[in-house]
């Protein structure tokens, strides 16, 4: 089983195609977002961390931790944002190398792909076996952003800026798929390096 994160800037189209390879090859995919809605579930790592630092106000009136309300108490607040991401981070680390051991010891998948747009700055070089950038032409990405999730134009770049920049994607990545056309081209990029692993 190799192990393959995906990261790449917003707006890049890692979601499109994680799908179609989820779709058409013996693996599974984990979301590193996915994984930390778990570990922040009533009886996970996270929660009572959470709940203690963040106050009984961000809950549902059945305890579960209510993401819009967690979102507004951190607004505006970098070291609020930072002590949650030091809770949050970890555990969705240590949430992954467990379902990679237990994928390991199962021993029925040719891939586990692991997605994050952080996935270099939070440590995953150690953990997969190569990463893979899903790359987009910077405008491309805009233009998807603005047209899809209504972003601003000084919230696209407000991101962008936020992120690693092309230049230090491609340096940690083995595999770059050029995203920034149709999505049947990205597609045959896929293929061809996956065909390469399963077929030599």
């Amino acid at each position: 089983m190799k192990v393959i994160g995906i990261t790449g800037g917003v707006g890049s189209g890692k979601t499109a195609v994680l799908e179609y390879i989820a779709g058409k090859y013996n693996c599974k995919v984990i979301l590193a977002d996915k994984a930390a809605h778990k570990v922040e579930e009533p009886g996970q790592l996270c929660y009572k961390k959470l709940v203690k630092l963040l106050s009984g106000n961000i809950l549902n009136e059945d305890g579960t931790i209510n993401r819009e309300k967690m979102a507004v108490r951190i607004f505006g607040s970098d070291k609020l944002l930072e002590e949650v991401n030091k809770i949050i981070h970890p555990a969705v680390k240590q949430f992954i190398l467990e379902e990679m051991e237990r994928e390991r010891k199962a021993g029925a998948l040719d891939f586990l792909f692991i997605e994050a747009a952080l996935l270099i700055e939070n440590g995953y070089l150690d953990i997969v076996d190569e990463m893979w950038y899903i790359y987009a032409l910077e405008n491309v990405r805009r233009r998807r952003l603005i047209g899809a999730r209504n972003y601003s134009d000084e919230k696209v770049t407000s991101i962008m800026k936020s992120q690693l920049s092309e230049e230090e994607f491609k340096k940690h990545c083995k595999v770059v798929i050029d995203n920034s056309g149709e999505l049947a081209v990205a597609y045959k990029q896929v293929d061809k390096k996956l065909g390469e692993y399963l077929y030599g």
